[in-house]
């Protein structure tokens, strides 16, 4: 899960439905680490540590960096099944989606802004590229589906954004498959900051970037405003997910 942010993302100061400040974590912006620094790049490697996300509203995440460097969890399964198709994994980490796609018999492309990620996907033997979203992508209209999972929903801090590039990326009957927040906190925008902490105690922190949490709900009205709309919500363990479909 690799970051972007994009041009119409939000600005200081621009909150939504259950926002808090949007100040980044101890009121520090870093704009090039915003505009497609390797924020993730610390939680990629191969070392020992632990391993966050904090939010500028207070929440702090830990991310689950054994769950991406592994094989795909059963929870992708559904995902996997969804799908009839290409597939553009955006925001693919280390690829076990992408690869889980192509072993279904999918022709899959994970997308990341992040080097090491791209690396660690093509040692998995999958297929990605090292772009940005937000910048020309092969096959741009012709994609089955498009996947944005483990929150690459906040890529860019602007969901409805990134919800319309993505409608551009698929063919008039594909869809967009995105893991939401369960129901409850809506719309948030703001900034984080990656934060990690070796076995020997050294804490690391990134750059602040733009980011967003989206739920269940509120995904009905980013949906519509990038000309798409909720076929579905569901859930697969204790994750939510919503199937979009263009037009």
């Amino acid at each position: 899960m690799t970051v972007r942010a994009a041009g119409q993302a939000a600005g200081p100061g621009d909150t939504e439905a259950g926002a808090g400040s949007t100040g980044g974590p101890g009121d520090h912006r870093d704009e090039s680490a915003a505009t497609g620094g390797d924020v993730f790049a610390a939680a990629l490697a191969a070392r020992p540590g632990g391993h966050w996300l904090d939010h500028s509203d207070g929440r702090c995440d830990p991310l689950p960096v054994h769950r991406w460097q592994g094989p795909a969890e059963p929870a992708l399964a559904d995902v996997v099944a969804r799908c009839a198709g290409p597939a553009l994994d955006v925001g693919c980490g280390p690829g076990r989606l992408t690869l889980a796609l192509s072993r279904a018999g999918h022709a899959a492309v994970g997308v990341d802004v992040s080097a090491r990620a791209v690396r660690l996907t093509r040692a998995r033997g999958a297929v990605a590229v090292h772009q940005d979203v937000f910048t020309p992508l092969p096959a741009e209209g012709r994609w089955a589906h498009v996947l944005l999972m483990d929150g690459n929903i906040g890529i860019g801090g602007d969901p409805v954004a990134l919800l319309a590039r993505c409608r551009q990326l698929v063919h008039a009957r594909g869809t967009v498959v995105v893991e939401l927040e369960p129901p409850g906190p809506g719309l948030w925008r703001g900034y984080a900051q990656v934060g990690s902490r070796s076995p020997d105690g050294e804490l690391r922190r990134s750059g602040a970037f733009r980011w967003a949490r989206l739920d269940t709900v509120a995904v009905h009205v980013a949906a519509g405003a990038s000309g798409l709309r909720v076929r579905e919500t569901f859930a697969a363990g204790r994750r939510w997910f919503a199937e979009l479909a263009a037009g």
